[in-house]
């Protein structure tokens, strides 16, 4: 779609290479996803209205930032090793962008900058260029340049690139000192105007007080565990005039972190989506607010799937053909469907796909096909499983239903009858609490409470009693089967389920690979009739087992609940896992709590114990509710 720009006078070269790039994305002849499309309009929009709000472009400013980069800084190592660090016209814009916007006052416009790409992309040797640019050339006394990372080799990383990029330029070499051995740099001096560039961590501790950055930059802010690097950092910009905050990350899988907020304001800034409160209002196709945030995030298409398409990679891959090759990308999608253990780090690493958890569970896709609304049964057999709380995770009950067989066919040919459920979760958390967990969090514990999602009566921590009580409550409405359960705290809670008269029997489920409970007597009998092994019995391995079938293979009906869907998302298991194979949950590597993917494990694992047990209807017979993998006869 051709825009309508202000005239390009015919010396104003760097504004034309940022146009010439902006137009290609949004005619389509370049391959860029949603928020760098919107991007490019933000650009042409300021171009056109920009200077109502006292903005300009400084063609020169931009310019000059373009040459040093491309006649003075030399790249290094392998197949561009030593040559010069010729711009690729996304790098032009976001390099041009950066610093050729220009408030009235002849400062720069951009203070904070977001840049999210796939691994791979030239990210670091970028932002380590911006800020040789920053204590050679920017005409600042006394910059200091920082390179941040949350570890001190992260940070090392953006440093070094910068380091042998001036190894390989004598231009730059000639005019500044290193400190520390070749590969084992600290400090890069520029004398002349008494600036200096060195690495700083959250991981090195205390780094002194008053820094005063000129420039910092932020490296893999996925990994940083929170903002106080950058605040430090930030704190100093105020005795600057032309201070800048350059995050460069790939995409993360902690959407409580600090990287998915400054994600969310880069993708709104874009999109023309701020609130009034953020002093961000949308005007036709004009962005008014928020001008000193540039942000370029890739990201793929709703619909895009980058294990079967590979002509959506460019979306996140921008410099694809020129760093990275169509022949690694291949390799690497090709690697995450033979170990979908891999999936989840390919998609997050490569195609900015913010996952759920580091290690792949099971899609959110997958999850949603067997997740919806419809009203709790009446009687019938059921187990549950139950996680209890201290003053910080949640208490849950989940509860699953036989419903029934349904016959499926094998792959060779041969039927099976197979058990299905229905399944949901009850859960508490403390109500007094609430509101300092919200933010902790990151979480909308409130308004789960007040869609009646989540439990949240008064107290610093949940009372036995109220769970108790509607265990009870539970038992008078159907039949309880039995109850599987985590030891922490549970000889509490068994104490009030005996002033409640709830006679079930009572379930210990390992939470870990080693230790296993004993089956149940009917399995054991079961298994010596048919001549079989003994079975392994209850254990959070064969559970969390158990729970996959029936997600993948459509056997079981999830109630529609948030609490539910982010704990299943963010479920984390051991890794690796045991010699054997077995993956257990892992509460402490989860960024969500996720008890009640716990509790309805466990739940699942009680009603696989007994698989005898019917229910004497099954809604399985409604046909908006079909199988999602298997086929039935």
């Amino acid at each position: 779609m051709t825009r309508t720009t202000k005239t390009t006078s015919s010396t104003e070269v760097a504004l034309r290479r940022v146009n010439a790039y902006a137009q290609a994305v949004l005619d389509g002849n370049e391959i860029a996803g949603p928020h760098v499309r919107n991007a490019c309009r933000r650009h042409f929009a300021d171009l056109e209205r920009g200077h109502e709000r006292g903005l300009y472009w400084d063609d020169d400013a931009a310019n000059r930032v373009f040459r040093f980069f491309e006649e003075r800084l030399r790249l290094s190592e392998g197949q561009f090793d030593g040559k010069p660090f010729k711009l690729h016209p996304s790098q032009a814009f976001k390099l041009g962008s950066i610093f050729g916007w220009k408030k009235a006052d002849g400062t720069r416009r951009f203070r904070t900058v977001y840049i999210e790409e796939g691994k791979g992309n030239g990210k670091s040797p970028f932002a380590g260029g911006v800020g040789l640019y920053g204590l050679t050339a920017d005409k600042e006394s006394g910059a200091q340049i920082y390179a941040a990372a949350a570890k001190k080799d992260q940070a090392q990383i953006l440093f070094q690139d910068a380091c042998k990029m001036v190894r390989q330029a004598p231009a730059i070499e000639s005019r500044v000192k290193f400190s520390g051995g070749l590969g084992k740099e600290f400090n890069i001096a520029h004398h002349k105007s008494g600036s200096f560039f060195r690495p700083i961590s959250k991981e090195a501790g205390k780094t002194g007080s008053g820094p005063r950055p000129h420039f910092a930059l932020c490296d893999e802010v996925h990994e940083h565990p929170d903002r106080s690097i950058m605040e430090m950092l930030q704190r100093g910009f105020k005795f600057r005039q032309n201070p800048l905050l350059l995050m460069i990350t790939n995409s993360g899988s902690d959407r409580n972190s600090v990287c998915w907020e400054e994600r969310e304001r880069a993708v709104k800034v874009l999109a023309g989506t701020q609130t009034p409160d953020e002093e961000f209002t949308f005007v036709g196709e004009t962005w008014e607010g928020s001008d000193s945030v540039f942000a370029y995030v890739c990201a793929l298409d709703k619909g895009d799937d980058p294990m079967t398409d590979p002509s959506c990679w460019a979306k996140a891959n921008p410099l694809l053909g020129t760093i990275l090759t169509h022949d690694y990308l291949a390799g690497v999608v090709a690697e995450a469907r033979d170990v979908p253990g891999k999936l989840n780090n390919v998609l997050r690493l490569h195609f900015c796909v913010w996952t759920d958890a580091d290690k792949a569970w099971m899609p959110r896709a997958t999850v949603e096909q067997v997740m919806s609304e419809w009203a709790l049964p009446e009687g019938g057999p059921l187990y549950l499983g139950v996680d209890l709380s201290g003053t910080k995770d949640m208490t849950v009950v989940a509860c699953v239903q036989p419903t029934g067989f349904i016959t499926v066919t094998r792959e060779d040919g041969e039927t099976a009858d197979l058990p299905t459920y229905d399944a949901w979760i009850e859960a508490w958390t403390p109500g007094d609490t609430l509101a300092a967990r919200v933010t902790a969090d990151k979480q909308p514990y409130d308004v789960w409470v007040r869609d009646k999602y989540l439990n949240a009566p008064e107290g610093k921590r949940i009372r036995f009693d109220i769970v108790a009580a509607r265990v009870a409550e539970l038992d008078r409405l159907y039949d309880i089967q039995s109850i599987a359960y985590d030891n922490y705290a549970y000889a509490a809670f068994k104490d009030e389920l005996d002033i409640f008269e709830v006679t079930a029997e009572q379930l210990p489920h390992p939470q870990g690979g080693k230790v296993r409970a004993r089956p149940s007597e009917e399995k054991i009998e079961a298994a010596k009739a048919a001549g079989e092994k003994p079975p392994l019995g209850l254990w959070m391995p064969g559970s969390v087992t158990a729970l996959e079938d029936l997600i993948v293979d459509g056997r079981i009906r999830l109630r529609s609940n948030p609490v539910l869907m982010t704990a299943l998302m963010g479920s984390t298991f051991n890794h690796p896992p045991d010699p054997h194979g077995n993956r257990w949950f892992v509460k402490t590597r989860a960024s969500v709590r996720i008890d009640a993917a716990v509790a309805l494990a466990m739940a699942v694992g009680a009603a696989a114990d007994k698989p005898t047990v019917t229910a004497q209807s099954s809604p399985w017979n409604d046909p908006e509710f079909s199988l999602t993998k298997i086929g039935a006869q």
